[in-house]
């Protein structure tokens, strides 16, 4: 794919979602960063219906240890994998007061040092929380990075490599979150909707799908 077709995707995503961002739900950097690591292997949907509980009643770091491991549970098991998350969140806030004084740290090597914290996570963080230029490759990104042909790769670091190389520096900040929706909402994994992708005409993915029959 050439430049210019890179670049008018990106202006028709941003044309037509101004200022994108993160489907899960926050206030803090610490917020957000507990929602990313919780969202692992389940849907913001779920990860949203568990936090709107838990926040209100614990959101720093102290206040989820003062909760103890067994409360926190209570919380988030409706959430996969909640078992494993919840010993990651409360590891993860004990080197946030010991080592932070409490803050989510703005440096990618501290983050991804937080137990259950891994790069993609550590990008969500930076580029959402902090404003950063990053991008996370989660399944959605790296879909449609491959499928339409903006920056192919055998794996999420590839992908990402890529994309950081190839979108245009005037959409970067926002790219991650474009991707993601487009293909959580467009791009879907079984059936693309493609009769219904404002970037189709751009995209290089050969086998598009048709319209379904209206009966």
């Amino acid at each position: 794919m050439n430049a210019a077709k890179r670049h008018e995707i990106f202006r028709r995503l941003r044309e037509a979602n101004p200022h994108p961002t993160t489907e899960l739900e926050y206030t803090t950097p610490f917020e957000l960063l507990i929602a990313v690591l919780l969202s692992a292997q389940a849907t913001d949907v779920g990860v949203n219906k568990a936090t709107r509980k838990l926040y209100p009643v614990a959101n720093t770091p102290q206040a989820i240890l003062d909760l103890g491991i067994d409360e926190l549970t209570t919380y988030i098991q409706t959430i996969g994998l909640y078992r494993t998350k919840a010993k990651n969140v409360m590891a993860t806030c004990r080197i946030l007061v010991d080592q932070y004084g409490g803050e989510v740290p703005h440096d990618r090597e501290a983050l991804e040092s937080l137990p259950g914290v891994g790069r993609k996570t550590a990008n969500v963080v930076l580029n959402t929380a902090f404003g950063d230029p990053t991008i996370a490759v989660d399944t959605h990104i790296f879909r449609v990075s491959n499928r339409t042909g903006i920056a192919p790769g055998k794996n999420v670091d590839i992908v990402e490599q890529k994309l950081l190389k190839f979108v245009p520096k005037e959409f970067l900040q926002d790219a991650h979150h474009w991707l993601i929706l487009h293909g959580r909402y467009t791009c879907v994994a079984r059936k693309p909707q493609c009769w219904n992708c404002m970037i189709a005409d751009l995209c290089e993915f050969k086998q598009k799908t048709a319209a379904p029959a209206v009966v």
